[in-house]
């Protein structure tokens, strides 16, 4: 029997624990033996002093070890893939990579979860859709994969419940931003929900987790180690959130966007994105092909409407209504406009969020209500050149009086000047 006071000893002083010792001392704190004030020392401890590579491992490995878990691959007798993205403003894109992987032939199987802040997480996204059922058992999640080709579901509660306990505890002290917590996270929940491959966005910049790409890097090689150690294959995508991605912001707006995409008609910068995305797990399937191929593959489902009706019968699949014109739209839409012609050369991706947020497209605490009609869609992007009087972005609101409010903070949110500035790509780098 471990004595939890010893291992936050030994931590504090920056030792190292046995996998035995650490996993004990998880999973007794997911069967509530382990009282939570205890825990918050040991999780205070590893954010002075970090954890190993194999403590990192193994911590992912409890977590996992805490619920069920689910053999995708096995179940399908195929390599079913996943993708996950640390999160940022505007970010729609599994809604897009996930229907063009499918149409390309390969399964995927996503379990997501609710968002807590500028906007709503994927789940909070396919709600607005009407009729859309998020919650499938598990045996419905990979019946779907299996007849669909693509399944985009809630996470369930027997899936890694230590991380959610754990989560809850870092969130309140002040732990949450240690890399090797965030990595375990992440890699606990991908690993438990059975793909074979899996490509992970990890964002950069303002409206991101990870301000610096240095940090960004950091996470990456974490989660990349976790993936190897678990005889998976990963791939980490550094991608730039200095600006929101795509031009909307709020959860039936964005739905719109990933479906004008699966068009080949959505923003430069999120297509470039969601095409990227795609090839990367086409080339991590079992197809056998290499990136210059899945990229040519991706692009012709999408540009032949193969995508798109991939996308149609998964919603459908879940009980929605694939047609756009469903969505709820907004009674109040303003526009923002430029005071002065110039070149954008700043688009804050927090300040559009945190308007977003004001706007009531996400959430403060976990009790509010999300209002999936409303959003920010900024018309003009980095780079851009805008006259006098033009609109620079659009708020869709519940009345005048919110748009009104949350006007300053997206027009604050614009920086111009009278020389565009350089380009940057939307995809930093690949870290494999």
């Amino acid at each position: 029997m471990i004595r939890p006071a010893e291992l936050i000893e030994r931590k504090r002083d920056g030792g190292e624990l046995s996998a035995a010792e650490l996993t004990e001392l998880v999973l007794g704190f997911a069967r509530g033996e382990v009282p939570d004030y205890q825990m918050a020392a040991f999780l205070m401890a590893v954010h002075f002093r970090g954890l190993s590579a194999a403590e990192t491992f193994v911590l992912t490995d409890a977590m996992i070890a805490s619920g069920e878990t689910i053999d995708l691959s096995g179940a399908l007798g195929r390599k079913a893939v996943d993708k996950h993205s640390t999160g940022g403003v505007g970010d729609k894109t599994s809604l897009a990579v996930g229907p063009i992987v499918a149409a390309c032939g390969v399964p995927f199987g996503k379990m997501s979860g609710r968002g807590l802040g500028h906007t709503g997480g994927t789940l909070d996204k396919l709600e607005s859709i009407p009729g859309f059922r998020v919650e499938l058992t598990t045996e419905e999640f990979v019946a779907q994969v299996r007849q669909v080709g693509l399944a985009i579901v809630g996470q369930s509660a027997d899936l890694v419940p230590a991380d959610k306990q754990l989560y809850a505890l870092r969130d309140v002290t002040a732990t949450v931003d240690n890399v090797s917590l965030i990595a375990a996270s992440i890699m606990s929940k991908k690993l438990a929900a059975g793909a074979e491959a899996i490509v992970l966005d990890v964002k950069v910049g303002d409206g991101a987790f990870m301000k610096t790409e240095v940090a960004a890097r950091e996470l990456a090689n974490a989660m990349i180690e976790l993936g190897r150690r678990a005889g998976r294959e990963v791939v980490c995508l550094l991608t730039d959130m200095d600006q929101p991605l795509g031009r909307a912001v709020g959860n039936a707006l964005e739905i719109r966007e990933a479906v004008e995409t699966i068009r080949g008609q959505g923003p430069p910068d999120f297509t470039e994105l969601v095409l990227d995305g795609s090839a990367q797990l086409l080339a991590l399937s079992d197809l056998g092909i290499g990136l210059e191929e899945a990229r040519s593959r991706a692009e012709t489902v999408v540009r032949d409407g193969t995508a798109l009706a991939a996308y149609e019968r998964w919603i459908e699949a879940q009980g929605g209504d694939p047609s756009v014109s469903a969505l709820e739209q907004a009674p109040a839409v303003r526009p923002v406009v430029a005071e002065r012609a110039g070149f954008v050369t700043r688009l804050g991706a927090l300040d559009v969020g945190l308007a977003a947020l004001s706007l009531g497209a996400g959430r403060r605490t976990k009790a509010d209500e999300i209002d999936h009609a409303v959003g920010v869609v900024c018309l003009r992007k980095r780079g851009d050149r805008v006259e006098a009087g033009e609109a620079l972005a659009e708020l869709h609101a519940r009345s005048e009086e919110s748009a009104s409010a949350a006007l300053a903070a997206v027009a604050g949110a614009y920086e111009l000047a009278e020389e565009a500035p350089p380009p940057r790509p939307v995809v930093l780098d690949v870290v494999r």
